[in-house]
């Protein structure tokens, strides 16, 4: 259990600003509340450009929740090539993936029952 229980959306919020900041594109929220037997509660899916691109939006993320919730992710995998990095917030799971890599795994098709919502982008890609 974290320590102090930010609410989802709060964490949300953070993590999309966090994806902003450094200008990571093709942001989707997928909804699994509805969905039994889920691991969590909310997917963030979204592309970086390139391996140094998503290791920048990771790192983004990661301050932005740490500076003000003081909360950093339980787990952390795929750092290491930058091609898919999963950061696990246990009720909120973020994919960071490079597009083909994204496009090859296909997350949304494998969720098709989830809800999604596209995020906007305060800025062209």
């Amino acid at each position: 259990m974290q320590k102090t229980k930010a609410s989802a959306d709060e964490l949300i919020a953070l993590i999309l600003e966090g994806i902003e900041d450094v200008k990571g594109v093709d942001i989707n929220l997928l909804d699994l509340r509805e969905i039994e037997n889920t691991v969590c509660d909310y997917f963030i899916i979204c592309n970086g450009t390139s391996n140094t691109h998503v290791n920048a939006i990771v790192s983004s993320i990661q301050k932005k929740v740490s500076k003000t919730l003081h909360d950093k992710p339980w787990h952390i995998e795929g750092s290491e090539n930058a091609e898919w990095v999963l950061m696990d917030y246990v009720n909120v799971v973020v994919h960071v993936f490079q597009k083909h890599i994204r496009e090859f795994y296909d997350i949304e098709g494998l969720w098709g029952d989830a809800k999604v919502t596209m995020v906007e982008s305060s800025y062209n890609s």
